[in-house]
């Protein structure tokens, strides 16, 4: 056990346990007294807060929804920020990153289920890779205004960001690779299979 006294390990062991926290089914619960997690698509995102909620009361079920969002976004900087302070290395930082989508998409208090890691997962690119996340937001925001379907939204917000970043940063600083960017992608893009499936089938639900 003495690998535990690790501070990088200990770092990864937080970030996976902060990042599997479900926001999104606590706020629900304790606001609206509502189950997100057996309702629409199950997920504990923000988006299915606010679908599953704003039937009975929009005012909430939005409040709820962006107190989710900022609660998702927040959890991995949060550890990112701590481990810089304490000076941990960038391949730990980007560790630390992929640990958090992984908590959120697979969480250790859900039977390893959870969210589609987009808010998470966008925290960690905004402190990790801001300009190329803050494209994607912009992106993001034309395409969810435009095209009112929150997984095409994401998608499309995500190969952005992913595409970009071999732009902007041919060389990641100093791990000179893009394995983090495309492990977390591919966790967010595995994550929206079956939005996709349901694309397909037009059935995928319209946030209006």
């Amino acid at each position: 056990m003495d690998f535990l006294l690790n501070i990088n390990i200990q770092f990864y062991i937080i970030a996976y346990l902060v990042g599997g926290i479900p926001f999104g089914l606590i706020l629900a619960k304790y606001f609206a007294k509502v189950d997100i997690t057996e309702a629409g698509s199950r997920s504990i995102g923000a988006t299915n807060v606010l679908r599953v909620l704003k039937d009975e009361n929009p005012k909430l079920a939005k409040k709820i929804a962006i107190a989710t969002l900022v609660c998702d976004v927040s959890k991995g900087i949060l550890v990112l920020a701590v481990a810089k302070i304490m000076g941990l290395s960038i391949e730990t930082l980007w560790a630390i990153a992929i640990l958090s989508v992984v908590g959120h998409c697979y969480s250790p208090y859900l039977k390893f289920e959870g969210g589609k890691g987009v808010a998470t997962g966008m925290g960690v690119f905004l402190f990790m890779i801001p300009i190329e996340t803050t494209l994607a937001l912009v992106v993001w925001a034309i395409a969810a205004k435009t095209i009112k379907v929150s997984s095409i939204s994401s998608l499309i917000a995500l190969g952005t960001l992913t595409f970009s970043s071999f732009v902007i940063h041919p060389q990641i600083n100093e791990i000179q690779t893009h394995a983090p960017i495309l492990i977390i992608s591919f966790i967010i893009f595995y994550k929206h299979i079956p939005n996709i499936i349901r694309l397909f089938k037009g059935k995928e639900a319209r946030v209006v």
